[in-house]
């Protein structure tokens, strides 16, 4: 039964009345100390324009008032007499209160953490900013909860212990979904790509579009969406184009083997004037490389000095017309393929040539070989 004449007791008021004046002059003293300390830090990052600095003010800002007022009022109990049993319970009540402050105060920070990682303009992998914010409040919030446990009294050891064998459970449950996430967060951390790059790997040609928790969606340059597994695109070789700052270019041309070999040696002189005289190209070397069939092949090396595609598309375009234009200058004539068809025995088949008709050749008896050149 409720003993109602404690109310009537005047200690009791007096006792009361301290505690909620000294409750509400302490929430007061801590809210002008926090305003004080958090316009300083404004003020301080606004000069230094340092992070840190912005961080510790949110934090401070978004200090909680129910807190506040609850520190406040477990200081003013330390005015009055209190029973045993309530004395115990404050011990517990400083450290809940002061432990669930600053686990506030570390979400608030991660949260803040994140948020300038979206703000400052850099490109990153959004996933990996989230789940390692995630994984950081959740190892915040159990630390928070296992530390006021351990203060009551409470046997944490078995608990840790079951969350061990709990969480290895779940990992080998979800094992390929946890590879793909450890993919997403490998992804991020190493940036092997971004959103935004051009990418080749396999058969697949494209632009990153989204990095997510388990796939990466590729815009191909055939128009369609390709999805592939985080997991499966890290384990192939890729190849990123955008961080390509320059081209090194290798082409190949021929040219007829009835040409003189001065000639042949001016062939390598006309390569470096034209390549010098194309905008954005390096000259590297230009030498005959081979006898091959048909030709006299010359193998040129230039580097374009920008990554773009269709810039180096116009630079190959220019030089192959001025090489078209000064081999013809020269007297050069372009390798084609030609064959050569020996008849031995027999007799020639009737060809004709713009309409005109050439007589059989003889048999083998009136001349011991016929031969025809067909060039294609």
């Amino acid at each position: 039964m409720t003993d109602w004449h404690v109310l009537s007791n005047e200690q009791f008021w007096i006792e009361a009345a301290i505690v909620l004046g000294v409750t509400l002059l302490g929430y007061l003293f801590l809210n002008a100390v926090l305003r004080v300390i958090t316009g300083h830090l404004r003020k301080l990052r606004t000069r230094s324009k340092s992070g840190f600095v912005g961080i510790a003010a949110e934090m401070l800002a978004r200090t909680s008032h129910i807190l506040l007022i609850a520190l406040s009022l477990l200081v003013a109990l330390k005015f009055v007499e209190l029973p045993e049993r309530l004395e115990s319970a404050m011990s517990h009540g400083w450290f809940i209160a002061l432990a669930f402050q600053i686990a506030l105060w570390l979400d608030t920070a991660v949260r803040l953490w994140m948020q300038s990682l979206t703000q400052d303009g850099k490109t990153r992998n959004p996933v990996t900013t989230t789940i390692v914010g995630v994984i950081v409040r959740l190892v915040v919030w159990t630390m928070m909860l296992l530390s006021i446990l351990a203060n009551l009294g409470v046997d944490i050891t078995a608990m840790v212990a079951s969350l061990g064998v709990g969480g290895i459970a779940i990992a080998l449950a979800v094992q390929t979904l946890l590879s793909d996430v450890f993919a997403s967060l490998s992804i991020g951390i190493d940036k092997p790509f971004e959103i935004g790059d051009f990418v080749v790997f396999g058969s697949v040609a494209g632009n990153i579009e989204h990095i997510g928790l388990r796939t990466t969606h590729i815009r191909s340059l055939s128009g369609e969406q390709v999805v592939c597994s985080n997991s499966d695109l890290l384990k192939q070789v890729l190849h990123n184009y955008k961080r390509m700052n320059t081209r090194r270019i290798v082409f190949k041309f021929g040219i007829a083997y009835n040409t003189p070999s001065d000639q042949v040696r001016e062939v390598s002189g006309l390569m470096k004037r034209i390549i010098d005289s194309v905008e954005n190209a390096s000259f590297d070397r230009a030498h005959f490389l081979a006898f091959d069939d048909s030709q006299l092949t010359f193998e040129v090396v230039y580097i374009m000095q920008v990554s773009d595609y269709t810039l180096y598309m116009d630079a190959q375009q220019e030089i192959n017309l001025k090489l078209l234009d000064g081999i013809r200058e020269m007297g050069v004539q372009f390798a084609f393929p030609t064959r050569s068809i020996e008849f031995v025995g027999g007799s020639m088949p009737e060809v004709s040539v713009a309409g005109h008709s050439s007589p059989p050749a003889a048999a083998n008896g009136e001349s011991d070989a016929a031969y025809a050149q067909l060039s294609s």
